[in-house]
This record gives C-alpha cells, sequence and structure tokens, in this order.
C-alpha cells in the first residue's frame, strides 16, 4: 500500500509500505482521509522522540476492511473515526485516571504507524462508529474536537466568562466554537493572519484583531486560552489574564519554548495557569458532539489533497496557508 512516511529529521516521502495485519483485537481502516496536526511538524521536525521512520497520521476515519478474529464489536464495512491514544493502563498515572500522561504513552502516528495512507490498523477499543449522516471524509476533525473537548474539561468553565483565544487556525476556532456552546459572555480572537481572522469572524466571534492592544477589555479576560505555541503569543496571553482568571496552554510549543511570569502577581491575584494535553475521556463526547454538528466541515477544511502530496501538504501546513488540510488516499 501506499503511505506517507516520515523517513528522517526534515524527509517526508511517500512510499510503498507492507500492509498492515490486524492483530485478535484490532482492525484494518481503509482510510478516507487523515489530518495533519502541528504533532506531524514536530515528528518532521525530530521531537517528540519518535522512531524513524514512521507513518504519520492520528487524525483520521475511514471503513473497517479486515478484523481480528477476537473482534465482535465492529464488522467489516463499518465507518469509524479512531481515537489514536495507546495506554499501558498499569502506570501510576492510568490509574489514577491520567491515562493521557500514561508513563508509557504511545499513540497511533506518532510512535506506530499512522493513517497517512491506504490503510491502518487500530484497536477496536479506539473506534467510534459513525451514524450515517456524517460523512466518513470529514470525521478526521473528531480527533483534533476531542482535544479541544479535554481543553475545556480542564478549563472547567462558568457561565458568562469573557474568553481570549490566542491563533484562529483549526484548533483555535474549535476552543472559538465551544466557548460558544458554554456559556460564555464573548468570545474574542487574536491571530496576525488576516485570513484566520476572516474565518473567526465568521464563525460568530465577538470581536477578532491582530493584536490584544486592538480589543476592549482592560481589566484582561476570565479566561485565556493560547492555540498556537508561539512564545510571544503566550506571553502576551499570560499578560491578559483577569483577576481570579484561568491561562490554559493549549498549543504545541516546541522543547525551547520559554516564557516568564509574575509570581506575585498570579498569588496575589489568584491566577490559575494549566495545561491541556491530547485526548483524556473526550473522544466519544467529541463523536456525539461532531454528529449533531457543533462544527462546519466545509468551514474548518480548507484542503482535501491526495495521499501522494503529502510532503507538499506538511509544507503548506508549516506556512499557516488554509485551516484544516487533510490527505485522501
Amino acid at each position: 500500500m501506499k503511505a506517507a512516511v516520515i523517513e528522517s529529521v526534515g524527509k517526508a516521502v511517500v512510499a510503498e509500505v507492507p500492509d498492515p495485519t490486524p492483530g485478535p483485537r484490532e482492525v484494518v481502516v481503509e482510510v478516507a482521509a487523515c489530518g495533519l496536526c502541528g504533532t506531524d511538524l514536530h515528528i518532521l521536525q525530530g521531537e517528540f522522540a519518535p522512531e524513524l521512520p514512521i507513518v504519520p497520521g492520528h487524525e483520521f476515519a475511514g471503513e473497517v476492511v479486515g478484523v481480528g478474529n477476537r473482534v465482535t464489536e465492529l464488522a467489516v464495512g463499518d465507518r469509524v473515526a479512531v481515537d489514536p491514544s495507546l495506554y499501558c493502563y498499569e502506570c501510576r498515572y492510568c490509574r489514577t485516571g491520567h491515562n493521557n500522561l500514561c508513563e508509557r504513552w504511545a499513540a497511533i502516528g506518532v510512535t506506530t504507524a499512522g493513517g497517512a495512507a491506504q490503510y491502518a490498523v487500530a484497536p477496536v477499543a479506539n473506534c467510534v462508529k459513525l451514524p450515517e449522516h456524517v460523512r466518513t471524509e470529514d470525521a478526521a476533525l473528531v480527533e483534533p474536537l476531542s482535544c479541544a473537548v479535554r481543553g475545556y474539561d480542564v478549563l472547567n468553565a462558568r457561565l458568562g466568562a469573557h474568553v481570549l483565544v490566542y491563533g484562529s487556525g483549526t484548533m483555535g476556532l474549535m476552543m472559538l466554537e465551544l466557548a460558544k456552546r458554554t456559556g460564555a459572555a464573548s468570545v474574542d480572537v487574536v491571530d496576525v493572519n488576516p485570513q484566520r481572522l476572516a474565518t473567526a469572524r465568521h464563525l460568530g466571534v465577538s470581536a477578532a484583531a491582530a493584536g490584544a492592544d486592538e480589543l476592549d477589555r482592560p481589566q484582561g479576560w476570565d479566561v485565556v486560552i493560547d492555540a498556537t505555541g508561539n512564545a510571544a503569543a503566550i506571553q502576551d496571553g499570560l499578560d491578559r489574564v483577569a483577576k481570579a482568571g484561568t491561562f490554559l496552554q493549549f498549543g504545541v510549543a516546541d522543547y525551547a519554548t520559554r516564557v516568564t511570569i509574575d509570581p506575585y502577581r498570579i498569588y496575589n491575584q489568584e491566577i490559575t495557569i494549566t495545561g491541556s494535553m491530547a485526548v483524556l475521556h473526550s473522544f466519544e463526547r467529541a463523536a456525539e458532539l461532531f454528529a449533531t454538528g457543533v462544527l462546519d466541515p466545509d468551514v474548518f477544511i480548507s484542503d482535501r489533497l491526495p495521499l501522494t502530496s503529502y510532503p507538499q501538504a506538511l509544507e503548506q501546513f508549516a506556512k499557516g496557508v488554509g485551516r484544516k488540510i487533510v490527505v485522501v488516499p
């Protein structure tokens, strides 16, 4: 089968690889679409400590075409979205309900072969059946949505909060949509990309600007969410949190990123700084929200490119052109 392969740091190709074979409690999925993510760029840059070469792609959906001999929950022909998370269920963090912090954390498309391919293998427990009205080629959005749902679990957002989101790429826009649905009094978005700000305005943001100074909230925001991973955005966002407010580090920064905090202000104004890592007990809820139309795939997915163009798709994504880019085998 054809698959995208990150062969070495900085090098991605499309090559022929062996077809996957399911284990007893696994299924083979014929991939309908696979989304690109910042994590893929980190892998390309040699971060997240994957063993290369690797078939990337942790955001994917497709049709079951093969099942292991102990699979009873799914059958050939079922359409599924796939949670890429792989946990040991034995370490301290798994046993205390923090599986996303698993000491042996792994993921399809990060540490094992993923969905940027014609076929991918996944544990049956990681597959969520799609209802008839959901298009399989759109359901690659379920995985990033499940990360956003996890982010809102961490926030414990209260009704009537004023929210500021840094970044209006896919994840920032998803946080915008969830903020609107969790009773925010206002949701503002900051981004230096005019095209992405235009999408935020289309989705119904309260205000959108290239910088927070352009927004009229001198007292700050109750909730500030960084969806960029950019040091300058993070630093600015920390300074925008209102008294008793919360800053959520949601964007994935590289290992070298550093910012400065003001401990006295954090103490004196009771500011919370927290993070959200990937998926935790949120994939099924994200699939249900997606089925209700919480996201418009035609807005969120800007490019559907053939799998053979995966290296070029990565380059486009790295330049910040478009919104969610998916490859289609």
